[in-house]
């Protein structure tokens, strides 16, 4: 009973703040001044559309966008497209469909935050518990560095990255996604060519995850470690190696409530990372397109990474739920 209301009262929680999030993800857009449709007509009559046409090309394009009805009835068109994973035609790029600009973006972006999420989180634990363990100059020298790329933003490391190893050693392309002239395929040509320009924007993101998560676990593990469950099984002669295994047991749980944080963090650090090495993900994408007023494609990439991150901390919570036993304790207590 008291891991379904736990999953009950998760999945409301996350319910509503998704019901919340697709309201601001419309609306935000909307009070940008400006209409993206005024910049679309001014720029035909630079190009010589006299101003009678102009109007016939307004009206035409107003009502193509639903910009023409009412807020309410525009609300209505976005959801039901966003069910049916259509988020209408890009302003900047029309006609092109925002879901095929999406395809396009999104496989960059996912191939750079899945492995360094992971893999951050996996080495950032390993290296501050093996810190907390040791002491010493080993826990001195991990958690000062950790603490530094913790501390250090993404746009910054970045662009340390960028200048030292791109500029300074030449040992990877300074920006883009792959080299001018090739075109996206499943070949392993192109796999190759991409693999060089994906290392650095891969590296910012994995450094300061690992700091993050090592300056977390270390904290977690030295707490453990001066616990009273941890003296009191020292004096009854427990052997180091199966204390061990208790601390970190332990000290794991909160860190995968960390896991939840980390990833809203990094996705806001993707994409601005995105930008430094002009990597054609979805934070090149939405800076475009924040630019260019394009109301489909923000309200698009926005409520994709909302959607990720909710999900995403939707099954740690659950995940949490199951392996912490006092979770189950505490709401089935409750009256």
């Amino acid at each position: 009973m008291g891991l379904r209301r736990y999953l009950a009262n998760k999945t409301v929680w996350y319910l509503g703040a998704l019901v919340v999030a697709v309201v601001l993800n419309f609306l935000l857009p909307r009070l940008v001044p400006g209409n993206p449709v005024d910049v679309l007509v001014s720029k035909m009559g630079q190009g010589g559309l006299s101003s009678e046409a102009q109007a016939l090309v307004y009206e035409q394009f107003m009502k193509e966008f639903g910009l023409d009805r009412s807020l309410w009835e525009q609300f209505l068109l976005f959801v039901t497209g966003a069910f049916q994973g259509n988020f209408g035609l890009s302003f900047s790029y029309y006609p092109t469909p925002v879901s095929d600009l999406v395809a396009q973006s999104l496989p960059y972006t996912l191939v750079l935050q899945i492995p360094a999420i992971a893999l951050g989180w996996i080495i950032g634990n390993v290296l501050g518990a093996v810190a907390a363990y040791k002491g010493g100059g080993w826990d001195k020298s991990v958690f000062t560095t950790s603490l530094v790329f913790n501390s250090m933003p993404y746009y910054c490391l970045s662009i340390i990255l960028l200048y030292a190893l791109g500029v300074v050693l030449g040992w990877f392309p300074v920006g883009g996604a792959y080299t001018l002239g090739m075109s996206p395929e499943w070949t392993w040509e192109f796999f190759s060519d991409a693999l060089q320009y994906w290392w650095l924007p891969f590296l910012s993101l994995l450094l300061i995850n690992i700091g993050g998560q090592a300056v977390g676990m270390r904290s977690m593990a030295i707490y453990e470690l001066g616990s009273d469950y941890v003296n009191y099984s020292r004096s009854l002669g427990i052997g180091d190696r199966k204390m061990t295994g208790y601390i970190f047991r332990n000290a794991m749980l909160p860190q995968i409530t960390g896991l939840a944080l980390s990833i809203g963090t990094m996705v806001g650090g993707a994409l601005i990372t995105e930008l430094v090495f002009n990597y054609p993900g979805m934070g090149s994408l939405l800076f475009g397109a924040i630019s260019s007023n394009d109301y489909p494609v923000i309200q698009a990439v926005a409520l994709i990474i909302t959607v990720a991150v909710l999900v995403a901390n939707y099954f740690v919570e659950i995940l949490y739920g199951f392996i912490d036993p006092r979770i189950r304790a505490s709401k089935s207590g409750e009256k």
